[in-house]
C-alpha cells in the first residue's frame, strides 16, 4: 500500500468570475489533479463580501466566508490565492499572507505591477512561494516560459497583444469598417468589455502585464509611471482604412526591447504587416512573440481572459506551489528574479525609435506638402513613403486634403517636435496622427 498523500489547504479570496472557476475546478478535479501531481489539494475556505449571489458553482456553505483576513491567516490554510484585484485589500491580503509564512498565487497584474518589488522581496524573507502565471495573458503559459523554458535565453525582445477588449474592437474596425464608438458599445453589451472601458481602452491593463513580462525577462523593476501609454480610445476608423491600403493591420501592441544597457517598455496602436504572425491575432484572444537569443521567435497564442482559461492558469500554479507545500523542503520563493539586479536603465520614451505613420490634414495649397517635408527634414526625421487621398466633400470645403506618410526609423522626440511645428506653422488642420509601425 503507497504513503497516503500530504493534503495542502487552499484558502480562495475572492469569489467572481475567476474565483468561482477556481473553485470549480478544484472541487471536481479533486481526484484527477491527485492522481496527475501526487498531491491532495484540498478547498478549505472561500472569502467575498458576496456569498450569497449564485456563481454557477456548488459550494459546501461551510466553506464560505466574508472575512478576508481571518481565512488568510488560518492554519489550515497553505495557500492563499487572491483573486480580488486591485492595490486595495487585495495588498492587505497578500502582503499579511506572506508575513504569516502562506505561500500565495495570484491573478492580480495591476498589485505585481505596482507593488511587486516590495512583495517579491517578502516572499524571498520567508522562504515561501509567490506565483502569479494568470496575472498576464490568461490561460497562455507565457510567465512559466519566460521563467523555465527559455531560462538559458537571452531575450532580445517580447511583443505582446495582452488585451482582448482592445483586440476585440480592433479586429471588429478592421473586418467590418465600423466606428469604434459602436464596437466600444457591442463589446460592452457582450460583456467583453467593462461599463467603465479605460482600463483596456487607455493602454493601462496591457502596460501592466508588460510590465510584469519585462520584470521577469530582465530582473528589473519597471515602474508604471515610467512607461509611454497609449491607448486606442478614438481611434478614427480612417486610419485602420489607411493600414489596410498600405498592407497592414493596426494592434495594441506591447513591447519591450533590450539595447544597449537600456531598456525600451511601451504601449502604442502599432501597425503590423499582414503578413506577420501577430497580425493573425484577432477578436479576444492574446498573443505574446518572444525573441531568444538561442530560440529565436517563439509565439504564445490562446486566451487572454475569461472564466475557464484563467482559472486553469491559477490550479497550474496552485499544484506547483503544493508540491513545494506537501515536500516540506524550503522553497527558493523566487519565480521573479531579484529585482534591481539588473545594470539596465529605462530608455526614456523620447529617444525610443521606430518606423511611423503620420496622417497630415495638410491645407490645400501650393507649397505645403514640401514645407512639412523639410520640417520633419530638419528634425532628422527621413520620408520613406507619401500618398496623398482623396479629400471627403468636408474637408475639400475646408481646404485640407489627407496626406499620409511612413517614415524610416526615427527617435519620438525627434518625430513629435516635427508635427508640433508644423501645427504650429499653420500647415495642418489639426496635430497630425501617428502610430508606429512594427
Amino acid at each position: 500500500m503507497g504513503a497516503k498523500m500530504k493534503e495542502v489547504g487552499i484558502g480562495i479570496v475572492g469569489f467572481g468570475t475567476v474565483g468561482a472557476g477556481v473553485a470549480e475546478g478544484l472541487l471536481t478535479g479533486m481526484a484527477l489533479i491527485s492522481r496527475r501531481c501526487g498531491v491532495n489539494v484540498a478547498l478549505r475556505g472561500i472569502a467575498d463580501l458576496d456569498i450569497t449571489t449564485d456563481r454557477g458553482v456548488q459550494v459546501p456553505q461551510e466553506l464560505l466566508s466574508t472575512d478576508a483576513l481571518a481565512l488568510t491567516t488560518r492554519d489550515d490554510i497553505d495557500i492563499v490565492v487572491e483573486l480580488i484585484g486591485g492595490t486595495g485589500i487585495a495588498y492587505t491580503v497578500v502582503k499579511t499572507a506572506l508575513e504569516s509564512g502562506k505561500s500565495v498565487v495570484t491573478a492580480n497584474k495591476k498589485l505585481l505591477a505596482e507593488k511587486g518589488a516590495e512583495l517579491f522581496a517578502l516572499a524571498r524573507e520567508k522562504r515561501v512561494d509567490l506565483y502569479f502565471g494568470a496575472s498576464v495573458g490568461g490561460g497562455i503559459p507565457i510567465i512559466r516560459s519566460l521563467r523555465d523554458g527559455l531560462v538559458a535565453n537571452d531575450i532580445r525582445a517580447a511583443y505582446g497583444i495582452l488585451n482582448g477588449t482592445c483586440n476585440y474592437i480592433l479586429t471588429r474596425m478592421a473586418r467590418e469598417g465600423a466606428d469604434f464608438d459602436a464596437v466600444l458599445a457591442d463589446a460592452q453589451r457582450l460583456g467583453y468589455a467593462e461599463a467603465n472601458p479605460s482600463l483596456d481602452i487607455d493602454g493601462f491593463d496591457t502596460a501592466h502585464k508588460i510590465c510584469i513580462l519585462a520584470s521577469l525577462a530582465y530582473g528589473v523593476s519597471v515602474p508604471l509611471a515610467d512607461v509611454k501609454v497609449e491607448g486606442i480610445r478614438g481611434l478614427d476608423l480612417v486610419d485602420v482604412k489607411y493600414a489596410d491600403e498600405l498592407g497592414y493591420v493596426i494592434k495594441l501592441l506591447a513591447v519591450c526591447k533590450r539595447h544597449e544597457g537600456q531598456l525600451e517598455v511601451r504601449v502604442n496602436p502599432t501597425l503590423v504587416p499582414k503578413k506577420h504572425m501577430l497580425a493573425s491575432v484577432s477578436d479576444v484572444f492574446n498573443a505574446v512573440l518572444v525573441d531568444g537569443s538561442m530560440t529565436d521567435d517563439t509565439l504564445y497564442y490562446g486566451r487572454g481572459a475569461g472564466r475557464a482559461a484563467t482559472a486553469s492558469a491559477v490550479i497550474s500554479d496552485i499544484v506547483s506551489v503544493a508540491r513545494h507545500v506537501a515536500s516540506g523542503v524550503p522553497r527558493e520563493a523566487e519565480p521573479l528574479p531579484v529585482l534591481e539586479e539588473s545594470a539596465l536603465t529605462l530608455l526614456p520614451a523620447e529617444a525610443c525609435t521606430s518606423r511611423y505613420y503620420v496622417r497630415l490634414m495638410v491645407k490645400d495649397a501650393c507649397g505645403m506638402v514640401g514645407q512639412f517635408a523639410t520640417i520633419l527634414g530638419d528634425h532628422g526625421v527621413s520620408i520613406f513613403a507619401a500618398s496623398q487621398h482623396e479629400p471627403t466633400e468636408e474637408q475639400r470645403t475646408a481646404g485640407y486634403v489627407p496626406v499620409v506618410i511612413l517614415t524610416q526609423p526615427a527617435r519620438a522626440g525627434d518625430l513629435n517636435a516635427a508635427l508640433t511645428e508644423i501645427h504650429a506653422r499653420g500647415i495642418v488642420q489639426a496635430m497630425p496622427r501617428s502610430l508606429c509601425i512594427f
